[in-house]
């Protein structure tokens, strides 16, 4: 590919002032194309034309918007497959990966946000005695979701699909417009999303699309004077600063940041599932998700069964080409994150961890950058390994006696995103659950409810979405209160 990708500025497709620079393919270390370098003037002119076009936007109605989201869902769907092809590329992903848990789920939520859902609610009436303010009455009320105005989406590269969907959709769905700064990773497939978009009628500056490797892209689009709100998925420390600015401007936010979820695993737990849902940091997306169970606490009792399982099992996934029918586990985003995986590895033998498998740098072709699926055990929860997110295929195995020093080490952690607790005693789950400082928990499963809110405590974010929570986050509630 020689051309490279325009910008999506205003509704128009626009050469980027600061050039191009090669997307590699994280499997073979081949260009995949060749992504736009947006300059800090072009970053804010899409912001601009975003708050141009917001007023417009926001008084069409929720069924004009909805039916806009249901075409991009339908255009997303018809061209699955060489969207899939792209995101595979740019991610590393399996096949079965990025069609179905990236481009997949992105139509679906478009579909999902183009379900109309009401967006007031009238609040019980209040009787007032007769006063300063005025005689006796009874005051009726309604409070009513409205657009927060311009929203900066500024996205994660593990998946360049749903996570864009996620904030997208439902920040349109409530009359918003918005700026997407995606990964540059892989911002090639955000590209795609908003051609699709486009193609299903949305209005010039709605949607808005730069990119670049310049920290001064993401900045600019943070500290517009025309945006309203920040959404953005990645690591705590970027997160920190970016609420720094939002703070100062009194912008709204959205935070979904870094996770080191612990997975609380007791005595009379299936150790079969519970070595299947944590085997999905190996596996799912090569262990770069936020919400993977890294930290495991085992029960004594359970303990040597599980470590042996888990090394069984990591020793079972094929490492190699995610385009194989066959791979489980693709290559990490690219040489300087395999060269930080490979690090902690390092690091947790040095702390006294005990590598039982994986770790090691498999030979896939001489090419790309491939991590073996890694099993820390004999952990303590004061290692780094067992504290700091790794981003990648590797679990750290902590052993506990009682369940209260369970909860106690799943709770020591500076992280609060997704924990998961496994045992056969459901009454005993569910009461651990309501004890673990995280903003969810799964019992005895890794799956997702996509209605279900989603976010963390502590470091791990601010706010909810998904589901009607994404309505929320997208939108300012506002009270109008008469005289009955």
């Amino acid at each position: 590919m020689t051309e490279g990708q325009r910008l999506f500025v205003g509704g128009v497709w626009v050469e980027p002032d600061g050039g191009h620079y090669e997307v590699v393919d994280p499997a073979t270390e081949e260009t995949v194309g060749r992504a736009p370098e947006a300059s800090r003037d072009q970053v804010l002119a899409a912001c601009a034309a975003a708050r141009e076009a917001f007023g417009p936007w926001s008084r069409t109605t929720p069924e004009e918007r909805a039916a806009i989201l249901e075409r991009a869902a339908g255009i997303i769907g018809a061209r699955l497959e060489s969207y899939a092809e792209l995101a595979r590329a740019e991610t590393g992903a399996t096949t079965a990966t990025a069609r179905r848990m990236q481009v997949g789920v992105a139509a679906a939520r478009f579909r999902r946000y183009a379900r109309v859902e009401p967006a007031e609610w009238a609040i019980p009436p209040q009787i007032n005695e007769a006063g300063p303010m005025g005689r006796a009455a009874v005051m009726g009320a309604l409070a009513v979701r409205q657009p927060v105005g311009v929203v900066t989406c500024i996205t994660s590269y593990n998946n360049p699909w749903a996570n864009p969907a996620g904030k997208v959709a439902p920040a349109l769905a409530m009359g918003n417009t918005v700026v997407v700064k995606p990964a540059p990773q892989d911002p090639l497939s955000v590209y795609r999303m908003a051609e699709a978009l486009e193609a299903a009628g949305v209005p010039r500056g709605v949607v808005n699309v730069v990119s670049g490797r310049s920290a001064e892209v993401g900045e600019a689009a943070v500290s517009s004077p025309d945006v309203d709100m920040v959404s953005f998925t990645g690591s705590t420390t970027v997160g920190q600063r970016i609420a720094s600015v939002c703070g100062r401007d009194m912008k709204r936010q959205l935070m979904e940041l870094g996770g080191k979820g612990a997975a609380v695993v007791f005595d009379d737990a299936d150790v079969g599932s519970a070595v299947a849902g944590i085997g999905t940091t190996f596996s799912f997306y090569s262990g770069q998700i936020c919400t993977a169970p890294t930290r495991v606490l085992a029960q004594r009792g359970v303990y040597d069964r599980l470590v042996e399982q888990l090394a069984a099992y990591a020793g079972r996934l094929k490492v190699g080409d995610p385009r194989e029918p066959d791979t489980v586990v693709g290559p990490v985003i690219s040489a300087a994150h395999r060269d930080r995986v490979e690090s902690y590895v390092e690091l947790g033998r040095k702390e006294g961890a005990v590598v039982v498998t994986g770790g090691e740098r498999p030979s896939v072709s001489g090419k790309g950058f491939y991590v073996a699926p890694a099993l820390l055990a004999d952990c303590t929860n004061d290692m780094r390994v067992a504290r700091e997110e790794i981003f990648g295929p590797v679990v750290s195995v902590v052993p506990f006696e009682e369940e209260e020093e369970g909860v106690e080490l799943a709770n020591d952690t500076e992280y609060g995103l997704i924990d998961y607790v496994w045992s056969a005693d459901v009454a005993r789950a569910f009461r651990v659950a309501r004890q673990l400082r995280a903003g969810g928990v799964g019992v005895n499963t890794v799956g997702r409810n996509m209605e279900a809110p989603f976010g963390g405590f502590k470091k791990s974010g601010v706010g909810r979405d998904v589901g009607s929570y994404a309505l929320h986050a997208y939108s300012e509630v506002q009270a109008i209160v008469w005289p009955g």
